[in-house]
């Protein structure tokens, strides 16, 4: 198991923050405030998802003067994403060796 692909897939497990880091990537920047305005949810809850994104690495907080702007590194899901394409090439593999079991199932009975 790779704890780097666990840490992205729950964080991306919530619908908010994915959202978050469309938006993010869409964007460039924003902050906490901005993002809120977008969201049914306040400032501080919108603050904890990019804290927990910030902690796998999907987002990056800075601080200018007051306010603290984050911009999203996707970097990470780089790590999913070859995860899912190494995955989804085993089933590839199983899927197509049990459809030429099949095949050969019919073509026997057809005899």
């Amino acid at each position: 198991m790779d704890a780097r692909v666990d840490a992205v897939f729950e964080a991306l497990a919530d619908p908010s923050r994915r959202y978050l880091v469309e938006r993010l990537a869409s964007l460039g920047e924003s902050t906490p405030t901005e993002l809120a305005r977008e969201l049914p949810m306040t400032r501080q809850a919108v603050s904890k998802h990019l804290d927990q994104l910030e902690e796998v690495g999907l987002a990056r907080g800075s601080r200018e003067g007051r306010q603290t702007v984050y911009h999203a590194d996707l970097r990470p899901l780089r790590h999913a994403a070859d995860w899912l394409e190494r995955v989804g090439g085993q089933w590839d593999g199983r899927l197509a060796a049990l459809c030429r079991h099949v095949e050969q199932r019919t073509e026997l009975e057809r005899e």
